[in-house]
């Protein structure tokens, strides 16, 4: 069973949902790829780039971030197969697409894998004159020899899905094929696929996503598949999905059909034959896996009349699960301290391995049940590090591990939850001289009295004058937890250069659970915001840095936060780095899939929740006359998750107001803001380009 992580990651789909607002000058704009906001587009990349990439300091940036993004040296992402090889994707300068292949696990470890090519995009994108990005293979268990490959156009997450065979090394002629969609699908055995997708024009709710589950034999055309589960029009979150739980030797035990309410609620039916029974669960859980009998579920909302908290893991045995689906009873397996999140939560072949972060850092529990009671151990792993679960064995106990931390490059361990020693397969060489650096973990205090984690690293010795240029990332939304992890890129293209960076675990994300992320939903909103400018206050008062010297960066719900900050407190910082952003949050549920995110924003259409919306939306916000720094905000035309026109109009909106800014549109790319490795490391050239224009000039 793959481990499955507790985050709910942004997505979205183009131009669904009501209509854009009547006084809103540049709803234009919200054409993804239409002919007048790709020329508005061009023409300020055509402004923006010259005033970057003519800086003597751009090319270095971009030949040091272009090593790192291509360096041959990097960890392979490796993952157990079902075959027993090892597979994973991999690019670099030769495959700036990236190439799909495999090596033994004894290969590996001496530490000379002989890989074996199993899909080379680079070539397929040529043959087929054709720009795919890789998106991922859903493989038939146990062999994982049949396998649904899902290729984008670009970058965006819609994707086109072919079957392809990993032994013979080509797609299946005659096999399971779907057109470009937002498909949601899983094998239930060689010949069968249960499908949610768009079956036709309109099969989708008002946020982009389709809601109709269908059992598809092979050789059926779509048209002639079985109808199992539709959940309404009218759903939020991302659409219907299903969840297959399977034995180590990969049969099928139990089907759930997941119906999304909105971002973070949901209903759970079990299919049975082609009959969904509803699950007595709460609204706010989530489905982890299946270990020997037990059906696991993590809690978002306390379960007060099972005696259950908000954050715990609990379990169901299956049997009774079937038996009464509709009277659950469930056992406590893990029940998170105030400083504690669990991260994630994987299988192996007889135990239960769960990712925890406690104040921030890593650890990874193993757990075993007897007697009906779960008893856990702790996993020799790296300590003061992130540590994420790559791949679980079902054939054995063995996992495969990734530690990082800021300073230590990221390392790779086969760990073995039955108790065995943990073997380090690879470390990352150094990318940057980190020697010349620590870490330091700080607490600020919000408006309203709560203490707010944050990390800085910083040259040793740094002088406490306030002089110190720091760029300060966080995000704060979805239950995403911002802990350390190692970048090459900005030790080299900051830390090296004289900067500090940091990052701080602010509400609405997940470093302590759902409470954490509970305390910034909705109408809690501004206590994301507050816990921002309190770090960087904080920040200010350690006289660490100042106004003058200070700088954010942050992406997608990270964004927004820039957006927010920048409108709210324009004179704490000096730069803005605003990636692929929301701004526009009075229209936000009519851009894109907008509306799949309510669940956690709040509705423009609830006289309360706009009220909220408005205190703070970025492009409601946006006054003439005020002290905003000179902003660079960046998108891409392919990112159908968070649509460009939320960047688009934060930019026309400062031209119109008279403010100086910078403007990036990626033609391709999707939400990362780049389709490959080069525009990538373009990307992050023109970033810390201005970062340093800003704030070392």
């Amino acid at each position: 069973m793959k481990a499955r992580l507790i985050a709910t990651i942004l997505a979205g789909v183009f131009l669904m949902g009501a209509a854009a607002p009547d006084d809103d000058p540049y709803a234009w704009m919200e054409e993804i790829e239409g002919a007048r906001p790709l020329e508005w587009a061009r023409a300020e990349n055509a402004r923006s780039l010259p005033q970057l990439q003519n800086d003597p300091r751009y090319a270095g940036l971009y030949a040091d971030a272009l090593k790192i993004a291509t360096a041959k040296d990097r960890i392979p992402g490796v993952g157990f197969g079902g075959d027993g090889a090892l597979r994973d994707y991999w690019q670099d300068a030769e495959h700036v697409r990236g190439v799909w292949r495999a090596t033994s696990l004894d290969s590996y470890r001496a530490g000379a894998p002989e890989w074996r090519s199993i899909l080379d995009l680079d070539a397929l994108s040529k043959a087929e004159n054709a720009n795919w990005v890789w998106k991922g293979a859903d493989c038939l268990p146990p062999d994982d020899r049949l396998c649904l490959v899902s290729l984008s156009n670009g970058g965006k997450d819609a994707v086109e899905v072919r079957e392809f065979d990993t032994e013979a090394g080509k797609f299946v002629e005659g096999g399971f094929k779907l057109p470009e969609g937002k498909h949601r699908l899983d094998w239930i055995d060689a010949d069968t696929l249960l499908v949610v997708t768009e079956w036709a024009k309109g099969d989708v709710t008002t946020s982009g996503y389709p809601f109709i589950a269908k059992l598809l034999k092979r050789g059926q055309p779509l048209s002639a598949a079985k109808q199992v589960f539709a959940g309404a029009k009218d759903d939020g979150g991302y659409g219907v999905q299903s969840i297959v739980l399977r034995d180590p030797a990969g049969a099928v035990q139990a089907v759930v059909i997941q119906r999304p309410l909105d971002t973070f609620n949901a209903e759970y039916y079990l299919l049975v034959g082609d009959r969904p029974l509803k699950l007595d669960l709460p609204k706010k859980s989530s489905i982890q896996g299946y270990l020997d009998g037990r059906l696991l579920v993590s809690l978002e909302e306390g379960w007060d009349a099972k005696g259950m908290k908000e954050g715990d893991l609990v379990d169901f045995d299956l049997a009774a699960v079937k038996r009464k689906p509709d009277a659950l009873t469930p056992s406590l397996v893990l029940r998170p301290t105030e400083s504690q999140s669990v991260e994630q939560v994987g299988t192996t072949r007889t135990r239960l391995v769960v990712t925890l972060l406690d104040n921030v850092k890593g650890q990874v529990l193993s757990f075993q049940r007897k007697g009906g009671a779960w008893t856990s151990t702790r996993l020799d792993l790296p300590k003061d590090s992130t540590i994420a679960i790559a791949s679980t064995s079902d054939t054995d106990d063995r996992l495969i591990v990734n530690a990082a931390s800021f300073l230590t490059p990221n390392s790779q361990w086969l760990a073995d939850a039955a108790g065995g020693a943990s073997v380090q397969l690879r470390t990352m060489p150094d990318r940057f001289d980190a020697s010349k650096f620590v870490t330091e973990q700080f607490w600020a205090t919000s408006k309203d009295g709560t203490k707010v984690p944050y990390f800085v690293v910083h040259a040793k010795g740094m002088k406490l004058d306030g002089s110190n240029p720091t760029l300060l990332n966080a995000y704060g939304g979805f239950l995403v937890s911002q802990s350390p992890s190692y970048s090459g890129a900005i030790g080299k293209l900051w830390l090296e250069k004289g900067g500090v960076f940091v990052v701080a675990n602010i509400r609405g994300g997940g470093e302590f659970g759902p409470r954490w992320h509970n305390a910034g939903l909705k109408l809690k909103r501004m206590s994301v915001y507050d816990d921002f400018f309190a770090v960087s206050e904080d920040l200010i008062a350690r006289k660490i840095t100042n106004p003058k010297k200070l700088g954010m960066m942050g992406g997608s719900n990270g964004g927004l936060l820039m957006g927010v900050a920048l409108t709210k407190r324009p004179e704490l910082y000096n730069a803005v780095v605003i990636q692929v952003p929301l701004f526009d949050m009075i229209g936000y549920d009519h851009i894109g899939a907008g509306a799949s995110w309510i669940g956690e924003y709040g509705d423009p259409k609830v006289p309360e929740e706009r009220a909220m919306l408005m205190s703070y939306s970025p492009y409601q916000n946006l006054k003439p006359g005020q002290p905003y720094p000179r902003v660079f905000i960046e998108t891409s035309t392919k990112d159908d998750r968070v649509h460009p026109a939320h960047a688009r109009k934060a930019a026309a909106r400062l031209k119109e107001y008279g403010y100086d800014y910078l403007y990036y549109e990626n033609i391709d790319g999707g939400h990362a803001a780049a389709a490959n490795l080069n525009e990538r490391a373009m990307r992050q050239a023109l970033e810390f380009t201005y970062l340093q224009q800003r704030l070392m000039d």
